[in-house]
């Protein structure tokens, strides 16, 4: 019965590979099972960025009705990242040891209730609690990739896993217009403006939960089903969660990828926490105007991040790994000089300029990194995915603490983004240190090993 189930012939709607993964990536399709698990991914995704960054375009309000001090909204910045370090780290072998499906709907499902509750918080604490708790629904890209990287081939893995977390990492710039929005509809209602702004929390918080049941309900982990199912087809795993854990941790490339995605994703999430009070405070928008200016930040996710992904297959069509490396290299190192050029703009219409080239290459940057995580360690996809994504994150809580928080006050808003922007260049330097045995790196060839094969990637550098 098992064999004729594991063997059973099994058709699809995109052209596959061997393991069943597709060849090509049709955004504008449903089918099952393949892009309907890219639509799935990005749309939960896409809630609970909404959820985490719901809260920044609306503290002009909040910061009014709670009495907040600027360390208060320091403090509840940092925490919106902080709580996804260690929850992106446990995502990774819940990914490689329950699938995707599951791991992604159960921390959605298990964080909404602090959007909820945002509706009630009444002090600085509390708000910084909940942010810290919302925040940790971001632990779901890394589902969000392990997904794309289990569904899609190496030809066209960098582009699904850019638009894949692309259009959802929209979901930071569609908060930036649509809560302001949202709470103005809600006073127009006749509702006093101390409760609108509570009431606008239910409406991303709704989403976050309908999306993670759909996923539940809807998806399968991979090609051929449910991860659980496969399992229990082919009989237990070699290997048990410690020794893909541990496989992963060996793994220095992961650590590599981690500190410059730090640098990458973890200053986007930086400038989401506080581009919107900065053009409120520095440039006297008012919190409607400054929403927008904010949001085309997050909005160029839609085809920034995408345009990583594709780039990186490009180049490794032409190039092969050499050409995803140098890729990246380049790009997150021109974002981190157009980060330095916004810090020093002094007019608006420069500002915003700089902003917009600023938010297309460092997401973009973003998708490059996500274009090479997949070839790190097929066996530890997840540990690296989350390793990665980790990083990203901590690299948001530093950049934080560094140049925006109460600690960091000697320095103007503006002076610390310069300064975050020189960091980065600093800290895109470490790609060169990437080596596959099989494929090279930026500046060597493969491996003249004739061993070299597959399994060398999985292992540390020897």
């Amino acid at each position: 019965m098992h064999d004729q189930l594991e063997f059973a012939e099994v058709t699809f709607s995109l052209p596959v590979d061997y393991d069943h993964k597709a060849t090509a990536f049709r955004p504008m399709s449903a089918a099952a099972p393949h892009m309907r698990a890219f639509h799935l991914a990005w749309l939960s995704l896409f809630w609970c960025y909404f959820s985490t960054f719901s809260a920044p375009p609306l503290l002009p309000i909040i910061r009014d009705a709670l009495d907040l001090t600027s360390t208060d909204v320091a403090n509840a910045g940092i925490a919106s990242v902080s709580g996804t370090i260690f929850a992106r780290l446990a995502m990774g072998p819940a990914c490689d040891l329950l699938g995707p499906r599951i791991s992604s709907a159960v921390f959605s499902l298990l964080t909404a209730p602090a959007v909820f509750a945002a509706s009630a918080v009444s002090s600085a604490p509390g708000l910084v609690l909940l942010r810290f708790l919302a925040g940790v629904s971001l632990a779901n890209f890394v589902a969000n990739q392990y997904w794309m990287s289990s569904m899609f081939a190496p030809g066209v893995v960098g582009l699904a896993n850019g638009v894949s977390s692309g259009w959802a990492n929209v979901g930071s710039g569609a908060a930036q217009i649509l809560m302001p929005l949202i709470y103005s509809l809600i006073v127009r209602l006749g509702v006093d403006s101390t409760l609108a702004w509570r009431a606008a929390f239910f409406v991303p918080a709704t989403m976050q939960v309908m999306t993670a049941i759909a996923v539940l309900f809807l998806g399968q982990d991979l090609p051929d089903g449910d991860l659980a199912e496969l399992q229990y087809l082919k009989g237990k795993p070699k290997e048990g969660p410690w020794q893909i854990v541990c496989r992963g941790l060996k793994n220095y490339r992961g650590w590599v990828l981690a500190l410059t995605y730090g640098f990458c994703y973890g200053v986007e999430l930086t400038m989401e926490n506080i581009v919107a009070e900065y053009f409120y405070d520095r440039f006297d928008l008012g919190i409607q105007a400054a929403g927008i200016v904010a949001a085309s930040f997050g909005l160029m996710n839609l085809i920034s991040r995408p345009s990583g992904g594709l780039l990186s297959d490009v180049m490794a069509g032409r190039f092969g790994m050499r050409g995803r490396l140098w890729g990246l290299w380049a790009v997150q190192s021109l974002a981190g000089v157009f980060c330095v050029l916004f810090g020093w703009a002094s007019s608006l219409r420069t500002s915003v300029t700089a902003l917009v080239c600023f938010s297309l290459f460092v997401q973009a940057a973003s998708g490059l990194t996500y274009g090479v995580v997949p070839f790190v360690s097929r066996r530890s996809l997840g540990v690296i995915s989350g390793m990665t994504g980790s990083g990203g994150a901590t690299g948001a809580v530093v950049t934080q603490l560094l140049f925006f928080s109460g600690a960091a006050g000697r320095y103007s808003t503006e002076t610390g983004i310069s300064l975050m922007g020189g960091t980065m260049l600093l800290c895109t330097l470490p790609v060169m240190l990437l080596y596959f045995p099989r494929w090279g790196g930026m500046f060597c060839g493969p491996s003249s090993d004739d061993f070299a094969t597959d399994e060398d990637y999985y292992l540390p550098l020897k």
